[in-house]
């Protein structure tokens, strides 16, 4: 088990009502327990997003194409902190300004490796500044590549198991976000491509 399943995770319920803790590795195993998460997505100036490829060591979706970066915050942790640490981590960049732009609960089972995802998904998007570094840990980051985002839409519903079962819900909270006249910025088992969605509250 490698060091990351063994971080605690932020239990909570439908409504984001956060009632206790519980390994990576222990929310992740089927039935799967529903517990707060982040999606990054890193926009540049001209409005493509930064997609990763998920490394083949990764324990859940891997070789997927999911957004720029994902994670967990731990219990009492800032979803700004979390993000940037992972952007950090992950990618070798940042810290970023980064905008909540909505909230979303997904269930997925993983037909490779059994694993499960039982996330309430707090959606960043990220501002990248041209220039900035991307020097990604082949750890965790097999490729990486700019796309548009309506091209990232019609090419999830062509071909969905090239995605993780997440990134719909990403992209769509990303063109389409909660509240955009009031966006809060943040402090600083189904077959996978069946995965159901329901809105999140916060």
């Amino acid at each position: 088990m490698s060091q990351r399943e063994e971080h605690l995770v932020e239990l909570v319920d439908e409504e984001g009502r956060a009632h206790g803790e519980t390994t990576v590795a222990a929310a992740h195993q089927p039935p799967g327990q529903l517990h707060r998460a982040f999606s990054v997505m890193l926009v540049d100036p001209d409005g493509q997003v930064l997609l990763q490829r998920r490394a083949a060591v990764k324990t859940r979706f891997p070789l997927r194409w999911a957004n720029s970066c994902c994670g967990h915050p731990g219990p009492g942790e800032s979803l700004s902190e979390a993000a940037n640490r992972r952007l950090r981590e992950e990618l070798g960049t940042g810290p970023v300004e980064l905008t909540e732009v909505g909230v979303y609960v997904y269930y997925a089972e993983d037909p490779a490796t059994g694993r499960v995802e039982f996330e309430y998904d707090h959606v960043l998007r990220g501002e990248f500044r041209p220039g900035a570094p991307l020097l990604p840990d082949p750890a965790e980051v097999a490729e990486l590549r700019w796309a548009e985002p309506a091209a990232v839409a019609a090419d999830l519903e062509a071909d969905p198991r090239a995605y993780s079962p997440w990134l719909g819900g990403v992209v769509d909270r990303l063109l389409h976000p909660a509240d955009p006249s009031k966006p809060t910025v943040a402090p600083s088992g189904l077959p996978t491509d069946e995965a159901p969605e329901r809105s999140g509250g916060r």
